[in-house]
């Protein structure tokens, strides 16, 4: 039995300071779960520190031996993961299971990565810990909760509830990036369109156009020296239209840049409130799916905060995790920061007093992403009938434009 050091709230909100035996650091959480307690920090005592101890954090990958492993799209982890729980759920043992997957998979770096793996877990090495040598594969989420479920004899819980979480993040994700890649692409081709009229069509009307001897329509006039305008500069509206996307790419990749950036996603209409929907939901479901795995509110906090893709989100997340360390309620610090919902922040303070913080995040997290969904399926209905009319209006309007001094010369005669 080894000796852990906690902080942790009773339901009344009042911080409980003391020390637990336990065999591992995820059954003390359990026990002093049991005891109606919510765990915001643990670690071993001094006696224990010098043997070592699991701790849920951000690791360190700097010296890690595979580090420069190229990155794999998260979506090929997300069967990995199903497989991985489906087989160790049926009895069938770790490295075995990482042998079949690993000779099943397509994928050449990640067949590399999932070999080395299954050496490093042959050769007696905890899980995690192969885990932690590809960190451009698998993110911290998936380490700790590997982490947590080897530390409580729990892994095939662990890894089936890591898995449904992956995948549902995975869809969720990619419907929101299937309602947005159609209006992109929608406003791409009606400009690349529109400046192919421009600089090689109507051209070829300007000579008809002035052989008629007549004065032209307003609308035909502006439209014919829009087109004189775009076939003169040309290569300098191609230039500006590179050089701002290579500019705004280059800001976002600064901090300053990215505060910025962040800071007016979340302002635009309509795609700004549907981001911060998208935020909460992933919060709530990730740190519920860490806690529920045995990581302390702070480690989760930490690792959560950095998984929002939305830096002021991320900076109150970490500082409501350094408010939980001083020994608040987490409701309170998430409150003031403004970021999210009065509702969200109720329910985890109720969460935290009744001890089910993990199903009312949950539920929060569940409510989110319907609102999500059903924010999406409106907006895509809404979008493609306006870009139609967009195409439509820039396109007719050039034909108009065409076609009225041929209406009026005919009405001349």
């Amino acid at each position: 039995m080894k000796n852990y050091d906690y902080k942790s709230r009773n339901p009344q909100g009042k911080s409980v300071t003391g020390v637990i035996e336990a065999e591992t650091e995820s059954e003390a959480i359990q026990e002093l779960r049991r005891r109606g307690l919510t765990v915001t920090s643990i670690q071993g005592n001094k006696s224990f520190k010098k043997k070592g101890k699991l701790s849920f954090s951000l690791p360190n990958f700097s010296t890690s031996v595979n580090s420069l492993s190229k990155r794999i799209p998260r979506k090929e982890i997300v069967p990995v993961a199903r497989q991985l729980a489906t087989m160790f759920e049926s009895g069938i043992p770790l490295v075995e299971s990482l042998e079949v997957i690993e000779e099943q998979c397509d994928n050449e770096n990640l067949k590399s990565v999932l070999g080395d793996i299954a050496s490093e877990v042959r050769q007696g090495k905890d899980f995690s810990h192969a885990l932690s040598r590809h960190p451009k594969v698998f993110d911290n989420i998936f380490i700790n909760m590997i982490k947590a479920g080897e530390a409580s004899g729990q892994l095939d819980d662990v890894l089936d509830r890591l898995a449904t979480h992956m995948e549902e993040s995975e869809e969720l994700k990619g419907e929101i990036k299937s309602a947005m890649t159609y209006p992109v692409v929608s406003l791409v081709m009606i400009c690349c369109i529109s400046l192919g009229l421009l600089v090689f069509v109507l051209p070829q009307f300007r000579d008809i156009f002035d052989s008629l001897k007549q004065d032209m329509p307003i609308l035909t006039e502006a439209v014919m020296n829009l087109s004189d305008l775009a076939q003169s500069n040309f290569g300098l509206i191609l230039f500006s239209v590179l050089g701002s996307i290579l500019g705004i790419r280059m800001l976002i990749n600064t901090h300053r840049g990215r505060r910025v950036w962040d800071a007016l996603i979340l302002r635009i209409p309509i795609f700004g409130p549907l981001m911060q929907k998208t935020i909460v939901s992933r919060f709530s479901g990730t740190f519920a799916t860490l806690i529920r795995s045995g990581v302390p509110i702070v480690g989760a906090l930490e690792i959560v905060s950095k998984t929002t893709g939305n830096v002021h989100y991320s900076e109150a997340i970490e500082k409501s995790a350094e408010a939980v360390r001083q020994g608040e309620n987490l409701g309170n610090p998430l409150s003031r920061t403004k970021r999210f919902p009065p509702m969200v922040c109720r329910m985890i303070a109720i969460g935290e007093r009744s001890g089910s913080l993990e199903q009312l995040l949950e539920k929060v997290s569940q409510f989110y992403d319907s609102e999500v969904r059903s924010t999406v399926k409106q907006l895509t209905s809404l979008i493609e009938p306006f870009l139609i009319l967009i195409m439509g209006g820039v396109v007719g309007t050039m034909v108009l434009a065409m076609f009225l001094p041929l209406l009026q010369m005919i009405g001349n005669m």
